[in-house]
Parts: structure tokens; C-alpha cells; sequence
């Protein structure tokens, strides 16, 4: 069976969030199913400047977009047993960043369009093109609009997954005309909101649509989460369901990590206290042994939860342990945690970045591990942290609740420390839980720390229930 995995991003070229991770990983575990996986995205500048030299050219074609025709060139490298193509479009792509552009609406529908296209020229028609989030979401539409009366493409099926419903691609009525040139009859199908909706389009064309947990899949049929998305979420659940990711248990080892200070594991855990001591010295942090180290690595936006934490900030810093936070987002959280860190110099570290490298560290380093997300989709920073021994605490909501399941402090079971209510102080009781549990349960807390780094979170499961899918399909 051949898939095309289509995204925006993906691991190890560019990675700006957990999509990164699961555009590098989940093909990897489908080709060891037996898939003839590849993956597509965009030649962003960065990954020209980096890879350029290891990428192959293959050939170069003229996209029709709307009223004009756009140059297209495909290079291709391999990961493994992955193929990976690359859309090279220097006018949409050679940019600094990757979001956040004016014309993010009509670079990545010139990608989705440049996707379909491509095919015919490279030879390659897979059974399966899995599309994600709202920069993919065209490629269903673009299909049955522009390409279904060639025989090549009659065979193809579309899964559609959301990695998170915040985002949808909207633009006016206008850009159709302007950038999609679509037939008139397929208005319907993206009009949506008073608008066009790309993720809309792909919720309705889409022969199957996922979501990357269970919970967060019953979650999005509900207006709080799903909000005006919801209802047409629960006029498709005959299509419809949740796929609770998997992490890369080769990427995100203790054992074998190259960023770390010292590698360890579950039966030689020495490593994880000097890891802990040398964490501190690197962040200027005050060497105070038997307090725990708290930690967050997210993108600091509202809906982690980081409200939460602004609202009881120096309560939680009443306690005694340590707080690192690593992640860049809203200039308001971003504010709030350098402001933490000037207030309480030694006990606070702030590192408004994105780093890889450290976030390794951070990983191995801490004994905690906080995420009070309003909502998360799936999120995969819970399931690395117990990976390296760490502790989570996480409100129970999407991917968080079917990943970490509640502590049982006397018998020494479970995986952390959860709260239902979005409240600050709910947030709170379940750190002084988890803090009681450090340092009044040490028997009880290594069990579960040895039970959380040997639970399976690989890919395999996951990549099952998609070969199954895909197969039904």
C-alpha cells in the first residue's frame, strides 16, 4: 500500500510544534508495517540552507492556480525507508519563518494544489494521501474539483487528520476567484461561516477524518472545544474517530539522547541526578538537592493553560521547588515568566526560546512536569517527560487524559497528578500532591517513575489502527 503523507512540517527538516514529530514519525512506524510511506512539504528556506546539498533534484513543472501558472520544482532525500519530496517555490517558501505571513492562505493552497500536480510528473499515485491540519486541507477539494476525471487519480482516498481545531484556514469569497479557481459547484464545500474554510472542505471531501486522540475526538463534537465546528464534527462520525498519537521511542530515549549531560536508564538511574545537578548549574539555579524541579516546554499561549499558572504564580512559588520553562508565544506569558524568573533569581529560569537541545535537558533534568491545558489535542510533551522519568501533572482534557491516568499514592500505580476543572487552584491541589508524593512517598514515587519509563508509547499501536483504516478504505 502506498501513502503520501502531507504537511507542513516535519521532523528532521522542520519541526515548529508536535506535527513536526508526527509527520517524522508515523510514516517511519507505517513503513514498518509494510507501507511504501512518503512524506511532502514545502522547500522552506531553512531546510534549503541546511540540507540543500543532500536533497535530490527530480524535475520541475507549472502549477495552475486560479487565472495564472506557478513554477514547481521537486527535490527529494531519504530517512530511512521514507521518501520525503519537497515543493520548491522560492517566491511562497524562501522566507524566514514558516507561519504567520500575510499570504499564508495562498502559499499553502499553491502547496496543496502543487501536491496533486506533482504526482504525474514523479510517477508516484499513492493509494492513500493523508493530509493534516488546515495547511493540507485543500488537497481533498483540489481533487475532485481539478483531477478526478484522470484516470491515475480516480483511484486515490484522502484521510484528513486535525491536529488542532484553533486553526481552520479562513479567507473571504474573494480568494477563490483570486487563488483557487474553483468551479462554481464546489463553492458549497468550502463556504463555511461566512467564509471560506479550508478545514471545512476537508472535513466534508475527506473519505475518512481523524483526530489524534479518543478524548479529543468526542471533545470537538462538543461546542466548548469544537466551538462552531461541532455540529458538522457530529453529522460525520459514521467517518469519524481518534487515533491517540505515539511518540519516537528511538528519538526520545534517555539511553541514547546526544543532548543530554549524562544518559541513563530505568535500571541505571544515577544519571537522572546528575543530570538534575548539572541542569541547575547550567540554568543559575540555587543547588537546593531535594527540592524538585517543575517544569513546562510548550508554546506559551493561552489554550496551555498558562492563565492558570499566571493566576496562582506566586503561590506555586511558595512551595518549595524549582520552576524552568522553555517556549516562545504570546508576549503577555512570555512577559510573565521573565518577570518570574527577575523576582525569584535562583529558584526561576526562563528561557524564551525554541531549543531543542535544552529541551532535552529540561526532560532529563526535572522531576515534574506541568501541563493545565484548557484544551491539547493530543500533545506528546507528557508521554516524553514520563519517557525520561519525570512526573506529569496535566488536566484532563484531549490526548493528556488518555495518556496519563491518576496516581495511586498508597499502592504506587498510575502515571501522575490530574485535575477536571479549569481552575487555578485545582491546578494548584494537584502540585501539592505531586509534590506531597515526592517527598513523602520515595518507595511508592520509584515505582512509578520506573512504570512510566517502561510504558509502551511508541508508534506502533497507532500506526495499526491507521493501516486498518486505510486498508478499509
Amino acid at each position: 500500500m502506498k501513502i503520501l503523507f502531507a504537511t507542513a512540517e516535519a521532523a528532521p527538516y522542520i519541526k515548529i510544534g508536535g506535527l513536526g514529530d508526527v509527520a517524522a514519525a508515523l510514516p517511519k512506524a507505517l513503513a514498518q508495517e509494510g507501507a511504501e510511506a512518503a512524506v511532502v512539504l514545502p522547500l522552506y528556506k531553512s531546510i534549503k540552507d541546511r540540507y540543500h546539498g543532500e536533497l535530490e533534484y527530480i524535475t520541475s513543472f507549472s502549477v495552475p492556480l486560479a487565472w495564472r501558472q506557478v513554477y514547481c520544482g521537486i527535490f527529494r532525500s531519504m530517512v530511512g525507508s521514507v521518501t520525503y519530496y519537497f515543493i520548491d517555490n522560492e517566491y511562497y517558501f524562501l522566507r524566514d519563518s514558516v507561519y504567520g505571513n500575510y499570504d499564508d492562505g495562498e502559499r499553502y493552497a499553491y502547496f496543496c494544489k502543487a501536491v496533486l500536480e506533482m504526482l504525474q510528473h514523479i510517477d508516484f499515485f499513492p493509494d492513500i494521501i493523508h493530509a493534516n491540519d488546515w495547511q493540507c486541507a485543500l488537497i481533498p477539494l483540489f481533487l475532485k474539483a481539478f483531477y478526478q476525471n484522470i484516470e491515475a487519480y480516480r483511484p486515490i482516498k484522502t484521510m484528513f487528520t486535525i491536529h488542532n481545531i484553533e486553526y481552520q484556514g479562513q479567507t473571504p469569497y474573494s480568494f477563490s476567484e483570486d487563488v483557487l479557481g474553483l468551479p462554481k459547484e464546489f463553492m458549497p464545500d468550502i463556504s463555511f461561516g461566512g467564509c471560506l474554510n479550508f478545514m471545512f472542505s476537508a472535513i466534508c471531501l475527506s473519505d475518512k477524518v481523524t483526530t489524534v486522540s479518543e478524548t479529543y475526538a468526542t471533545e470537538l463534537k462538543m461546542p466548548y472545544y469544537g466551538k462552531e465546528m461541532s455540529p458538522v464534527l457530529s453529522g460525520i462520525s459514521y467517518k469519524f474517530c481518534g487515533i491517540t498519537n505515539g511518540i519516537d521511542t528511538e528519538l526520545f530515549d534517555p539511553q541514547r539522547d546526544p543532548h543530554l549531560f549524562h544518559r541513563y536508564s530505568v535500571k541505571a538511574m544515577g544519571g537522572k541526578k546528575i543530570s538534575k545537578r548539572r541542569l541547575r548549574e547550567y540554568l543559575g539555579l540555587q543547588q537546593d538537592e531535594d527540592a524538585p524541579i517543575l517544569a513546562m516546554v510548550s508554546r506559551l499561549v493561552g489554550h496551555k493553560g498558562l492563565d492558570l499558572v499566571e493566576y496562582v504564580r506566586h503561590e506555586l512559588l511558595s512551595r518549595r521547588l524549582q520552576l524552568v520553562v522553555l517556549g516562545t508565544g504570546d508576549e503577555r506569558f512570555e512577559n510573565m515568566f521573565r518577570e518570574l524568573s527577575y523576582q525569584y533569581p535562583e529558584r526561576v529560569s526562563a528561557n524564551i526560546r525554541f531549543d531543542q537541545d535544552l529541551s532535552s535537558k529540561i526532560y532529563a533534568g526535572c522531576d515534574l512536569f506541568l501541563m493545565p491545558s484548557k484544551s491539547e489535542p493530543c500533545g506528546l510533551s507528557q508521554m516524553i517527560a514520563m519517557r525520561y522519568g519525570a512526573i506529569p501533572i496535566v488536566r484532563e482534557t484531549g490526548g493528556l487524559a488518555d495518556t496519563v491516568s491518576p496516581v495511586n499514592p498508597e499502592e504506587g500505580t498510575g502515571q501522575g497528578f490530574t485535575f477536571k476543572s479549569y481552575n487555578a487552584h485545582d491546578m494548584l491541589d494537584a502540585v501539592d500532591r505531586a509534590l506531597w508524593f515526592y517527598y513523602e512517598k520515595k518507595p511508592e514515587l520509584k515505582k512509578v517513575i520506573r512504570s512510566n519509563m517502561e510504558a509502551d508509547f511508541s508508534w506502533q499501536s497507532a500506526a495499526g489502527r491507521y493501516m486498518a483504516i486505510y486498508k478499509s478504505m
